[in-house]
C-alpha cells in the first residue's frame, strides 16, 4: 500500500494520540487528502532532528499509521491536528514526490497478542494512572484499559520522559510483556 509519510521526531503507537501543527503546503494538503479519501498517514521518526524538508532525509522504517480525529485553525495561522495511531507499520521503500511530501510502501505489521498486565507489572500500571491526570494528557482524551499489557506499554512508551531512541525500540518490539520488562528497567534508572 502508498501511504504518505510524516517524518518527525516523535514516535506515535496505537491507540496513542499525538497533536501536531501544519503549516507548510505539503502537509496540509496530505491532510485534506487523507481526509477526502478516509486514509491514514504513517508518522515515521527522523533520524536526525530537523532534517525532515532535505532531499535525502532519512527516517526509520518502522512507524505507526494514524488518523485524523480532530483538526482546527489556530490562532498562530497554523492548522492543529490530533492524530490517532492504528496499527503499526513497516517502511519498504520510500521517495519523495515533486512537492516534497515523503511517501512510500507501506505493510501493516501483525497485531500484538492481546495479554494481561501481569501483577508484577501492576506498578507500571500505576505509574501510567499518576500521568493520565496531568492536565496535558488528559486533554489528548485517551481511553485506557489498564489491563491490557499492550496499552500499558504503549502508553508508557509515548508518555514517560525517555529519550527519542528508547522510544523507537520500544515501538518495534512485537512482545508486549518483553516490553513492560524494559521498560520497568527504564523506570528504575530514572528513580
Amino acid at each position: 500500500m502508498i501511504s504518505p509519510l510524516f517524518p518527525l521526531n516523535s514516535v506515535v503507537l496505537p491507540g496513542g494520540r499525538l497533536p501536531l501543527q501544519l503549516f507548510e503546503r505539503r502537509y496540509i494538503d496530505m491532510l485534506s487528502r487523507c481526509l477526502k479519501q478516509g486514509e491514514d498517514f504513517v508518522i515515521v521518526l527522523l533520524e536526525q532532528t530537523g532534517h525532515d524538508t532535505l532531499p535525502d532525509a532519512a527516517f526509520h522504517p518502522m512507524g505507526c499509521a494514524v488518523r485524523v480525529v480532530d483538526f482546527e485553525p489556530l490562532s498562530n495561522g497554523m492548522l492543529g491536528v490530533t492524530a490517532e495511531g492504528t496499527a503499526k507499520v513497516s517502511v519498504s521503500r520510500n521517495w519523495r514526490e515533486q512537492d516534497g511530501l515523503n511517501v512510500g510502501e507501506v505493510v501493516f505489521l501483525p497485531e500484538e497478542p492481546h495479554c494481561a498486565t501481569p501483577m508484577l507489572h501492576e506498578d507500571l500500571a500505576n505509574i501510567l494512572r499518576a500521568l493520565c491526570q496531568h492536565p496535558s494528557v488528559q486533554s489528548l482524551g485517551l481511553d485506557i484499559d489498564y489491563e491490557d499489557a499492550r496499552q500499558v506499554g504503549w502508553r508508557l512508551t509515548e508518555l514517560l520522559p525517555l529519550d527519542i531512541s528508547s522510544r523507537q525500540s520500544l515501538l518495534e518490539m512485537d512482545d508486549p510483556l518483553e516490553r513492560l520488562e524494559v521498560l520497568t528497567r527504564l523506570v528504575e534508572e530514572m528513580e
